[in-house]
């Protein structure tokens, strides 16, 4: 049988291997689904004890004909031994796993600081031991911002960083683990030798492949019923979990590539995407925010200037929000509601 061009792609990718580190998480589920659909041979880590079936039949049901494979690996990335066995073998990886939530942490440091440079910088030792090709990191907005110096005439861009000083007057302990890891990985990919590239998504929307409620669907989860949460220092725009997964596919598939790239569909304020939930969903308590929810943030459609430029197309916000809301359903995470005033 001919092989299509399509399928000489994935073939050609099936003999590369590459590493997922946190591979059952939102993002992770998708990356790992967007490799697979590309014929790549995966290594994904996943947290002893935690739930990988969703993995599992995302593997069965994947129609590649190429066979891509994946290979699972529970450890603990801060273990520096555990992480070198799955990076072993691999062209490059992909870091995703991080600590995260949207609770006040009892012990930051032990439940969010630690972690996320520690299995950063054994990930970057992993990577350099065994020249990966390229490691590609996710990083998030919360590196970016909140950034009170920023000028409000120039739209967010990724010559910002967030300010830590900041952060801990206000407690915002998940945005300061993102920041100082990623600040630590440059400066150990320099040190090392390693082709860093860095991707700093926005609240990430779309269907869940994971069993468990993620962190930035449950933001509209809380929208959706009524919480008047502005999400002040949390919010920079929104974007597809599957423009994520392609971004940071692009990202290691583009030698050109290089420093960070900001992923959001566009900079607006969090006022301004209730009001578009709050259409779609009528029959939902969306909370009308009458104030700027992000002070001085200024509006920019092209904010992922760098990665549209490679090529990258975003999925309109409004099948984001659809998507997600109809997985939130499906999933049991949210009440379908009738509405009070139906339209005829």
């Amino acid at each position: 049988m001919a092989t299509s061009t399509a399928d000489e792609g994935k073939n050609k990718n099936h003999s590369k291997v590459v590493c997922v580190t946190g591979a059952n998480g939102f993002i992770g589920s998708w990356l790992v689904h967007t490799l697979l659909n590309k014929g790549y041979t995966i290594h994904v880590t996943i947290f002893p004890g935690t739930d990988a079936s969703h993995l599992t039949t995302t593997i069965t049901n994947n129609n590649n004909p190429s066979g891509g494979a994946v290979k699972i690996f529970e450890l603990d990335i801060q273990n520096s031994s555990d992480i070198h066995n799955a990076i072993k073998g691999c062209e490059g990886v992909f870091h995703v796993a991080s600590p995260c939530t949207l609770e006040t942490p009892k012990d930051p440091n032990l439940e969010l600081l630690v972690p996320a440079m520690k299995g950063t910088l054994n990930v970057l030792e992993a990577a350099a031991k065994y020249k990966v090709k390229r490691v590609v990191l996710t990083s998030s907005i919360s590196a970016l911002v909140p950034n009170p110096s920023w000028s409000n005439s120039v739209p967010v861009d990724e010559n910002s960083w967030t300010d830590l000083d900041y952060c801990k007057s206000r407690q915002e302990w998940y945005a300061i683990s993102k920041t100082q890891a990623e600040k630590e990985a440059w400066k150990r990919a320099e040190e090392s030798g390693v082709d860093l590239v860095t991707i700093l998504p926005s609240t990430c929307l779309g269907s869940l492949l994971q069993p468990s409620l993620n962190a930035s669907c449950a933001v509209l989860k809380q929208l959706l019923e009524g919480s008047k949460d502005t999400q002040e220092c949390h919010w920079l725009g929104a974007v597809h979990v599957k423009d994520v997964a392609n971004a940071q596919v692009l990202l290691y598939e583009t030698p050109s590539a290089s420093g960070r790239y900001l992923c959001t569909n566009g900079i607006y304020q969090y006022k301004d995407f209730a009001q578009v939930v709050s259409k779609l969903y009528p029959e939902f308590p969306v909370h009308r925010f009458e104030e700027e929810t992000q002070p001085g943030l200024m509006y920019c459609k092209n904010a992922a200037k760098k990665l549209l430029d490679l090529g990258l197309e975003f999925t309109p916000i409004e099948d984001a929000i659809r998507d997600t809301v109809e997985s939130l359903k499906a999933k049991g995470f949210l009440d379908k509601m009738e509405c009070p005033n139906p339209t005829p």
